[in-house]
């Protein structure tokens, strides 16, 4: 017995040294000391007894668990000034979010200890008094956050230094003079409204929307004046021509004269001639009307499914007016409007392989799913020569046009709502198909431009089960979607966990607001999925999100949270994904992820039960070849 005690307390001893090494303790100190320095309406589970890094609520470790990185406590009614010498020991903190509080007194002056700071979110509280005039101690920021609040005095020109930042508001302040010269080229997203400006927008700023300068005192831009004579006198234009510009004026004049004669007459006379064109209005398939009416094969009937409305054949589709919505890798997608005023959307498959039987069968199952969030499928045409599916016409459009639609102000934003109803929809629209055909049944063509908006504004999965009909598409194009699976090298061999890896890039994309692919300035390639896993081992997380998002407050743990349920679906190993039934539950589970930003969400506690998927540093490690 006393062998066995002695074994026992050795082993206690040592993971109690191994707990005390892998935990930042001077950081937890720091973090209890501003705890009791500061009155707080809603309690917190922080205990020296108890891991900061995996149990503390609003804060997060590096890789290691040997620093805190980033402490999130908003709304937790804090009242009263930021304890000095607190905080501001967090050497290493990368993103401080005091949001929704309220906090009080001028801005804390201590916290420009903190080199490291990318990320400052003081919106929503009463501080008040000036900026500090040097921001130039935090040369990492990328996000500035401080409105809603009572700052006064004027902006500080020291920004302009900030050469990553990429979103500044301090907006709803007291702000008053001139706006600097903020001439920061990654600066995206800019608001300075409802506070006491004067003068003009600086030319570095024109760039945006009127509506970041609102509710100021700025002066209107003055046009140019108007040049002065040597007696004082304005210039005025001359109002007489030339003898050179009269002679050309007349030369040119009958010149076009003549030729505008020649093509009249050109014109009667072709006219005679001519067989009538149809214009690009009159139908999308309108110019081959013979062909696919000699060559289909049975009797051309357009085939609909039970509970369709619809009554149309195929003369009707020839003749309908129509507009192209996009083209993809199955094939185009028309806008189609029938002369009893219904719109429906019509895609016409390409590169279609296989016999009537085979194509009706994939159909039929198609046809067959009914559910919320999978676009119905209304429709559908066989003949030799054409291969037709009819839709619903959704007229949101789909998830890419809004994520990548031009930054401007007449367009409407994809707030964080929308995008987490658009990935919840999905997820379960994708997870529904997944059961049917006895499991078997896969979508093969997963991505942004196939995802729309029901009438519940959650997303609705279409073009599914296409796969396996086209001739597949060559691996080095295939790979430039940057949706496919790294194992996908033929789309008919298409499966259920390379639909999850599909969904885990249009999360990332959501996230993100970038392209599975896309260009940087020069020749260089970016793949969505490598660079993220590349930030994320670099501990820079906050530079992964869209700036559009960083207007709103309270989402950054659940924005987190999607990262990592996208990278653990987007991992390069099939085996390490998840079921797709499993993502609905991740995903529906954002939104009860504790985060210490909502009063109705519960505290977390020593026995909370831990999230689905491994941390994202972790993810992204096991994933360094993606």
């Amino acid at each position: 017995m006393g062998i066995k005690f002695i074994f026992l307390a050795i082993f206690f001893c040592g993971i109690l040294f191994w707990l005390a090494r892998t935990e930042p303790i001077e950081d937890k100190q720091a973090l209890l000391d501003f705890l009791n320095n500061i009155h707080h309406s809603r309690p917190l589970n922080w205990d020296v007894r108890t891991s900061a890094c995996n149990l503390w609520v609003g804060v997060t470790c590096n890789h290691d668990n040997s620093r805190i990185i980033a402490v999130r406590l908003s709304g937790f009614g804090f009242r009263g000034s930021v304890p000095s010498n607190t905080l501001s020991r967090l050497s290493t903190l990368q993103i401080l979010n005091l949001t929704s509080n309220s906090f009080g007194g001028p801005f804390p002056s201590d916290l420009s200890k903190l080199g490291n700071l990318t990320s400052i979110y003081l919106q929503f509280n009463g501080f008040q008094g000036p900026l500090p005039q040097d921001f130039s101690v935090w040369k990492n920021l990328s996000v500035i956050n401080l409105s809603d609040n009572e700052f006064n005095g004027s902006i500080p020109s020291s920004l302009s230094n900030l050469t990553h930042l990429k979103a500044l508001n301090l907006a709803n302040n007291s702000f008053s003079g001139e706006i600097p010269d903020l001439n920061v080229p990654s600066l995206q997203l800019l608001d300075l409204s409802n506070n006491n400006l004067t003068g003009n927008v600086p030319k570095s700023l024109a760039r945006f929307p009127t509506s970041a300068f609102s509710g100021n005192q700025l002066e209107p831009e003055v046009s140019s004046p108007p040049v002065v004579t040597p007696n004082g006198e304005p210039k005025k234009k001359s109002s007489k021509l030339g003898e050179p510009a009269l002679l050309g004026i007349i030369i040119g004049g009958s010149s076009l004269g003549f030729i505008l004669i020649a093509v009249l007459l050109f014109l009667c006379y072709s006219k005679k001639k001519a067989i009538p064109k149809p214009s690009k209005e009159e139908g999308f398939i309108k110019k081959e009307k013979k062909t696919i009416l000699e060559s289909h094969e049975g009797d051309g009937r357009v085939v609909f499914f039970e509970g369709c409305n619809l009554a149309f054949d195929l003369e009707d589709l020839l003749r309908a007016s129509a507009e192209v919505l996009g083209k993809g890798s199955f094939g185009i997608t028309y806008k189609a409007a029938l002369e009893d005023a219904i719109t429906v959307a019509v895609k016409r498959l390409k590169d279609v392989n296989v016999g009537r039987r085979e194509f009706e069968l994939q159909m039929e199952a198609v046809g067959s799913i009914r559910h919320e969030n999978v676009a119905p499928l209304r429709a559908y045409y066989y003949s030799k020569d054409e291969k037709l599916m009819v839709y619903d016409y959704y007229v949101q459009g789909n998830v890419s046009a809004m994520v990548h639609a031009k930054r401007g102000e007449k367009r409407a934003h994809l707030d964080w709502e929308s995008r987490l109803r658009i990935a919840i929809g999905a997820a379960r629209g994708i997870a529904h198909i997944h059961t049917r055909t006895c499991g078997k049944l896969v979508h093969g063509n997963i991505k942004a431009s196939n995802i729309f908006l029901n009438s519940q504004q959650y997303g609705c999965v279409s073009d599914l089960g296409l796969a396996t009909l086209i001739t597949p598409t060559a691996p080095s194009v295939m790979r430039t979607a940057g949706y496919r699976a790294p194992e996908v090298t033929d789309s008919r061999k298409a499966s259920q966990a390379s639909d999850v890896y599909s969904f885990g890039v249009l999360l990332l994309e959501l996230l993100t607001g970038k392209s599975p692919v896309h260009a940087t300035g020069g020749d260089e390639v970016i793949h969505l999925v490598r660079w993220v896993h590349s930030v994320v081992r670099e501990e820079w997380t906050a530079e992964v999100f869209d700036v559009e998002l960083l207007r709103y407050p309270n989402i950054e743990e659940e924005m987190v949270e999607m990262l990592r349920i996208g990278m653990a679906c987007a991992a390069r190993m099939l085996e390490q994904r998840p079921k797709m039934t499993d993502v609905v539950k991740m995903v529906e589970d954002i939104r009860k992820v504790d985060t210490g930003n909502r009063p109705s969400t519960e505290t977390k506690t020593e026995e909370s039960t831990p999230s689905v998927t491994p941390p994202l540093t972790e993810i992204a490690s096991s994933s360094i070849q993606q």
